[in-house]
Formats: C-alpha cells, structure tokens, sequence
C-alpha cells in the first residue's frame, strides 16, 4: 500500500553494466507500462480532516482485502463525509470509489438486507450524473438476481428517460443498452402475465362447466402463432384434456407439439407410451424416435425411474412366471435358437434378466442334454 502512495519517479537501472553504449540505449527508452496516480497522496495544504479519510480508506482497503466484511463496513460509514469537503477538487473519483467499495461489502455481508442495497444505490445515483447510467442498470441486475422484476424494470425505465446536458456518443450507447434490456423484461412481464391470465381463466370456465370456452381459450393461447412457442401452454392444454377424458388422439397431437418444442419434457415418456399402444408401425418407430431424442439430454441418461419400468415388467410377468420360461427360455430353446437363429438369442439372451430377474435361467448355447428343465 506504501509503494502505491509515493510519488512516481524515474525509474532505475537494475543491472549496473560498465557499458555506456547499453545505458545510453536503455535512458533513451520509455516504459511502456502504465503509471498509477495515487488518489489519497499527502498533499502540503492537507489537514487533519484529510489525513482521517486517508487513514480509513487504508483501513477499508485492509479490511476488503481479508474479508472482514463488518469491519468495513463500519469504516464505509464514516468514509462517504469525504463528499462534503468543498476542498476536494477530486469528489467524483471518490463518488465511483464509494460506489464500489459498499457495493462489494454489501454483496458478501452476511447480514445485508434489500434496503440497504436500495439505500446506496439510490445516494449514489443523486450523487452526481456521471455514473447515474450504469449505477442504475447495477441496481436492476441485483434486484433481478432477487426475484424482483417490476422494479427492476422501473430502475430501467426512470434511467432510460434520464436526461443532462448535451447527450455524448457514450451516454448514447449506455441508454441504448437500458433500453434493451428494459424491452426484455418487459416481454417476460408480458409472457407472465399471459400464462397466469390463461391459466386463471381456463380454470374459472371450467369451475363454472363452461368447457367449450375454456378449451377454446386454452387452444388459442398454445397454437397462437403471432407469439414465441410456449410449452407451458401445451402442457395446461393437455392437462384439460386428460382431465376432460378426451380422446387419444388429441393427447398425442397436443404432446406432438410440445415434443417439437422442449424434446426433453418430462411428459415425453407418457406420449411415447401413448404411440406404443396404438401398435401402428409408424407409431412404434416415432416412439423409438421420442425415447432416442430424451436420450440425447443429459438429464434423462441415467434415469431408471422412468414410468416405474420396473414395477411394470414385474407387474406384467408375475402371472406369466409359471409357465413363460418353460415356454421361451429353456437349455433346448437356447441350443435351437443358436443353430436356426442366432440373431434371435442376441434378442432373448438379455431379455432374461429383464424379464425374470429373480430366475436362474439355462437359456445358453451349450449343447442339448436334455429337452427338460430350465
């Protein structure tokens, strides 16, 4: 901290060469590195004032720099009086650098608390004009970060109809960039209050058994083409639908829809069943392409819970254990299948364990002994 408040002077020689021509080469180049100006020198006509806020700067510096993150706080307290000395002819340095310090104090305080944020931002903001802009769209990202959209969005309006002086070519562009995301947050406003209005409206015509027109308000809000696809229109319209008992093919249409949007869905295994039962060729090989385009994701490549397969096969197999593995899986079946169809038993072989995983089958491809058992 010492070196970063002296005075920059020239710079020295480290290698102390008896060669005139190398030193006389060396003076006549300049470093190319940058100069750091200290903001909190000593200066002659300093006072005691300002060898106070000199002193806990350094002190805040310290502290941020370990952590100690109530301790700078208290001295962030005291800190901003800078402001009112009418001799500091460098206040708008000390605006942004009070900006960032209690921004970053508070964003690790473990007791923080939204006021706070809103406190600062908004002092800092109505202390000067250099840095209204960008103050403003801070404050929108952390009221973001928190949930709080609507005034997010009206940080971003109050700043993109902020004016001073003459507008230069970087306040242009700042402005421009809240606009932007003023019009983005204004969308997602507008795609929240389009669902919930949707959905509240659905359920009030059903509630009072006027289906025809809550299903036709949910149809028109899932296949509205003027707007973005919205999968949780499909979802609340299938929702209806099964509720309302209708018919297959209208599932499979509505889940048709949302498989093209969001081929992950978690209602993507349901729509693949739905295409097995119908036992058309062209349904069986789309169900084999929806279970292939889950696979594709992340989040389906380990999941075994899917539908409860499990329970399932056991569930389909408990009447069947009997009397199916006398029928398809004994030592004759595997040494036939072998012979006559070998691509046959690198069907059936894995399916054992599938089917009957609590049996001991003999379905392998030695040699027939014996027609009987398993």
């Amino acid at each position: 901290m010492d070196d970063l408040q002296r005075e920059p002077g020239p710079l020295e020689d480290l290698e102390d060469d008896n060669d005139s021509s190398d030193n006389d080469s060396s003076k006549s180049k300049k470093s190319n590195l940058p100069v750091v100006y200290p903001m909190c020198a000593e200066t002659p006509r300093e006072t005691g004032f300002h060898r106070s806020t000199r002193a806990c700067l350094e002190m805040i510096k310290e502290a941020l720099l370990h952590h100690r993150w109530q301790e700078a706080a208290e001295y962030m307290a005291c800190y901003p009086q800078l402001l009112e000395d009418p001799t500091n002819g460098k206040c708008q340095q000390y605006k942004e650098l009070i900006w960032r310090f209690s921004a970053e104090i508070l964003h690790h305080h473990p007791k923080s608390r939204m006021e706070d944020y809103n406190n600062i931002y908004e002092r800092m903001k109505h202390s000067g004009v250099k840095h209204f802009l960008m103050i403003s769209l801070e404050h929108c990202f952390h009221l973001l970060h928190h949930g709080h959209i609507e005034d997010a969005k009206h940080q971003l309006s109050v700043a993109e109809s902020w004016r001073y002086g003459k507008e230069s070519a970087a306040q242009y562009q700042k402005t421009k960039l809240i606009h932007a995301y003023r019009s983005l947050l204004d969308y997602l406003i507008w795609c929240d209050k389009k669902y919930t209005y949707s959905n509240k409206t659905g359920k009030m015509l059903e509630f009072y058994d006027n289906h025809e027109e809550a299903l036709k308000v949910l149809t028109d809000y899932a296949n509205d083409e003027g707007f973005p696809p919205n999968p949780n229109a499909q979802v609340y319209l299938y929702q209806y639908l099964k509720r309302r008992s209708a018919s297959g093919r209208n599932l499979k249409k509505v889940l048709k829809n949302l498989h093209s949007i969001v081929p992950s869905h978690e209602l993507m295994p349901e729509y693949s069943t739905m295409l097995l039962q119908s036992e058309k060729n062209t349904n069986i090989q789309k169900a084999l392409g929806v279970v292939l385009d889950l696979l594709d994701f992340a989040c389906w490549r380990s999941n075994l819970d899917v539908e409860d397969w499990r329970d399932r096969v056991a569930e389909k197999m408990a009447a069947r254990k009997d009397w199916w593995p006398a029928l398809h899986f004994t030592r004759f079946h595997a040494s036939k299948d072998s012979e006559e169809n070998p691509e046959l038993m690198g069907v059936k072989a894995p399916l054992t364990k599938v089917l009957c995983p609590d049996l001991t089958l003999k379905y392998t491809a030695w040699p027939v002994t014996s027609a009987e058992g398993r």
